[in-house]
Order: C-alpha cells, then structure tokens, then sequence
C-alpha cells in the first residue's frame, strides 16, 4: 500500500495514473515536522475508520435488501408455478450478481479502485463463455423450454428421432423413457430449436384405421357394421367433442361421493366463502393481455369444439387387390391405444362373419401349351 494513503501530502495526487515511488514519499515525509505527521495520520486514519464504518453499514443492509428480493422472486416464481430447476438456478444467479455488486460497492467505498476487478471479471466471463458456448446454448435451450413449457413432465413426445415420456426436464437436458423403459438423455440446445410433436397436449385425439376388403364385398355393410363398432364404445365421441367433455364430467360429479357432514353444508360454505371476501384483499384487475389470451383460447376451444367429429367410414383406395376403407372416430387422449387395439380386434373377428373379407397380395400366372 502506499505511504501517502493516510499521510496525503497537499497538492500531491495520488491516483492511480500518478502515483509518486517510494523514495519520493520518503523525501516529502521528511519535510514534516513531528506533530504535522501525527496529525495528519490521525486525520487519515479517522477518516478510513468511517469509511470503513459506513461500508460495513452497506454490507450489512444491503444483504438484507438482498434477502428481501431473494424472497420476493422466489414468491413470485411460486405462484407463477415455475419449474423448479429454473427457479433454484433463477434464484441462485440473482443472489450471485447482487452481492457481486454489493461486494464491489463496498470495495469502492474503502477507497480501493473497482475498474481492475470489473475488468478481470469481464475478462473471465467472455473466456469462459467461449469454452462453453455448447454448454451456455444447452443452458438457453433448457430456459426456453421451462418458460415456454412446450412440453411437461409426464407428456408423452417424439424429438430428435426419439419417442417417449417425459421423466425429467433439466436446465441443461431432457430426459425421456421410451416404452420399453430406455433412457434417452437429449440436449436442450437441439429442441428448443426443433420439431417437437407431443402428443399429451391435446386431451382429445383422433384415432385412424384402414380396413382392407375384397373387390366385389359390399362396402355399405362394412360401413354399416364399422360404425357399430364406434356406437358400442363409451369412450368415442359421439359428435361433438365439447358435448362428450361435459357428459364426462356430469358422469365423474354423480360418481363422486357427496358430502354431508355437520359443517361443511352449502349455507356453511356460502358463508365461510363472505367472510373471505370481506376479509380478503382485493384481487389485481386483469390486464389487457391477460383478457386477451382468456378471451382467444375460448374463441379456439369453441371452435375446435363445436366441430363435427362423429365417425366416419369412407372409401379412401381401390388398392391393387383391395377395396381400402379408411375409418375415423375421435377419443380423449388417455384412451387412444386402448380404442385402437380393440376396435382392431373387433374389426378381424366380426367383419368375415358379415361375409365381408380380407384380401391378401395375390399373384395369378396362366400357363398357356405349346403346340
């Protein structure tokens, strides 16, 4: 440390672009007398005291500011139901950068020059972001994809030439179990930028068959016997798919059990619900945007709803050595394969007796003599 950092010589200069060498300290020390050098260490040595005092009075409530808005964003992220891999990181790197700063702002205080520390931090940074530019593009990926939430734990998807659940979504991967129980561990950078197809986003689905029947059957009975197939099962959808939800809900509210018990009666209810309100603070006003996203997914989900999605058997192919049938209906999603193998086996057992019949690739060779 330099001498002059307590005994400042008037008109000397000690910043960091002029500071004067050791013997030039020496030679202006020695023109003070006794009592001016006590003097003046003892105004410098005063004057570092508060400065050290008013720093240690910035760490310390500026650590208490920190856990302030530590806690308030990790409020936030709690109610926005954010993942909780990005809200660990989220939280983890805002408590990083501010005491970074505060750390700095107390360095500044002391005295101490602050743009060295900036600049070897800055330096290191860029460094260490070229090294990883793989690992920083998987670390944006895996952001996007907690925040934009393509997909979600327990969705089943197909990415990447990979098909499966989700098991676990992490900031700088994704993991998926296929069907038969393989882990696939795939990068963030590639699917935040790819095709994703998941199919659990939906909670309806349309199932596709294609029955195959000989020249010269009658395609009206197979149609006929098809769509009595659909009409046996509870689980497709009759016509519309909003009609079909709203059964399905009236059918799980008469199957749940009512409850009766002293206390918990709708007066009771009705009650304990005005005391809340009275009580309870009063909710923020939608915004613009938020009305505008409400009032758009209802526009989409009439009109997905509202669409005619009865089954449908029509002619699709006159095949080589087969009439092709193509056969539609439409069921929730959790139900899908369970309706596409049974319909499937109730296709080949029942159609033959109908004297409908399944051709198969066939070759005819005509041998004619020779004289």
């Amino acid at each position: 440390m330099n001498l002059l950092l307590f005994l400042q010589i008037p008109g000397t200069d000690i910043s960091s672009d002029s500071i004067p060498s050791v013997k030039e300290d020496l030679s202006q020390l020695k023109t003070l007398s006794f009592d001016e050098l006590i003097n003046r260490l003892t105004n410098n040595m005063v004057e570092f005291a508060i400065h050290l005092t008013i720093a240690i009075i910035v760490f310390y409530v500026g650590r208490f500011i920190i856990n302030k808005i530590y806690a308030v964003v990790a409020t936030i992220l709690l109610r926005r139901k954010v993942d909780r891999s990005l809200s660990s990181f989220v939280l983890s790197l805002i408590k990083i950068v501010l005491l970074f700063i505060l750390i700095v702002t107390v360095i500044g205080i002391l005295g101490i020059e602050t743009s060295s520390f900036i600049a070897i931090f800055a330096s290191a940074g860029v460094a260490v972001g070229m090294a990883l530019s793989g690992t920083l593009q998987n670390f944006a990926g895996g952001v996007l994809i907690l925040l934009l939430k393509p997909y979600k734990v327990g969705d089943y998807i197909e990415m990447q030439g990979y098909s499966g659940t989700v098991k676990e979504i992490q900031i700088f991967s994704t993991i998926i179990c296929t069907a038969d129980n393989k882990s696939i561990i795939i990068p963030n950078g590639a699917l935040s930028t790819g095709t994703i197809n998941n199919y659990s986003r939906e909670d309806y689905r349309r199932v596709d068959w294609t029955v195959a029947i000989s020249y010269g059957d009658d395609v009206d009975k197979a149609r006929e016997v098809i769509l009595q197939m659909f009409a046996d099962d509870t689980r497709i959808v009759r016509q519309y798919i909003d009609d079909d939800r709203i059964q399905r809900l009236e059918a799980a509210e008469v199957t749940a059990p009512a409850e009766d018990t002293p206390g918990n009666t709708a007066e009771a209810k009705d009650n304990r619900g005005w005391i809340k309100r009275l009580f309870s603070k009063k909710r923020k006003p939608k915004s613009k945007l938020e009305e505008w996203k409400e009032s758009h997914d209802r526009i989409i989900l009439s009109l997905q709803s509202r669409t005619d999605c009865s089954p449908k058997v029509f002619v699709s192919e006159l095949a080589d050595s087969s009439v092709n049938l193509s056969c539609r209906a439409w069921t929730r999603s959790e139900y899908y394969w369970g309706v596409f193998f049974d319909i499937n086996e109730r296709i080949y057992k029942e159609l033959p007796s109908y004297g409908i019949s399944f051709p198969f690739p066939q070759m005819d060779v005509h041998v004619t003599g020779q004289s």
